[in-house]
């Protein structure tokens, strides 16, 4: 893809964090210090940002067929309990 062309869904950076969606690492058990991921927030215009661990390289050569990762994005790993936990705070649409 060129430098001129737009995809038809860019990140804002510029949107902040409006709330977390399930509890938070220390409540579900995943982490001992007050600063550490996992985590899962909604963004100020919908979107949606997960912090986890960033496996990327351990996954580019085992992708499904039909998945890529872009030169700007990265492959994140959460726990499976970070993800349950916030599947009640997800918007159905």
């Amino acid at each position: 893809m060129g430098s001129n062309e737009r995809r038809p869904w860019e990140a804002d950076f510029g949107a902040g964090f409006s709330r977390r969606l399930g509890q938070s690492p220390q409540e579900l058990g995943l982490t001992s210090a007050t600063e550490s991921c996992p985590d899962i927030w909604e963004l100020e215009n919908g979107d949606f940002a997960f912090i986890g661990r960033e496996a990327t390289d351990s996954y580019a050569d085992r992708l499904p067929a039909g998945v890529s990762v872009a030169h700007d994005e990265r492959v994140v790993i959460v726990p499976r309990k970070t993800l349950l936990s916030a599947k009640r705070d997800i918007p159905d649409a």
